[in-house]
């Protein structure tokens, strides 16, 4: 179930999708609860027992390098996205949009790991370094925006 995220990534179209979006609420009361810092540690928690488990499970399913099914990596990659910018709808929405671009496109060295880096480790790695990519892109946007008189 933590694999699929609660069963979301065993739903059929895009799983990667669903996986992020169904870890917004989630990361959203962590925030609440206690800021951007406990989403960053859940972020890391999450991709530490991802790797581990995603490991575990292809040890039974050897033939299978990253299954759809397995969602979790999107879930760690979503979570630190959004734990880089404000907590509101706007920056949300745009995390959501960054992270999913980048998964999906896969620039280098995205497209390297998910080809190359094999077991919970490629599982896992492709979409930490898309939610770099989303993050870098972000970050870089809300310095931009900042500086328009209209924005604050």
């Amino acid at each position: 179930m933590f694999l699929s995220w609660f069963g979301l990534g065993l739903i059929g179209k895009a799983p990667g999708t669903l996986g992020s979006l169904g870890s917004i609420p989630l990361a959203a009361a962590l925030v609440l609860l206690a800021g951007p810092w406990l989403l960053t540690a859940a972020a890391a928690g999450v991709f530490i027992a991802g790797w581990r488990l995603s490991t575990l499970q292809l040890r039974d399913v050897p033939d299978t390098k990253d299954p759809q099914w397995i969602v979790i990596d999107e879930v760690a990659a979503q979570w630190a996205v959004l734990a880089a910018v404000p907590f509101n709808v706007f920056w949300y929405a745009a995390g959501f949009a960054a992270f999913r671009l980048f998964d999906i496109w896969k620039p280098w060295p995205v497209r390297w790991a998910d080809r190359k880096v094999v077991g919970g480790l490629g599982v896992m790695l492709d979409d930490v370094l898309a939610a770099a990519y989303a993050i870098a892109v972000l970050l870089g946007a809300r310095a931009g925006l900042e500086r328009l008189p209209l924005w604050n």
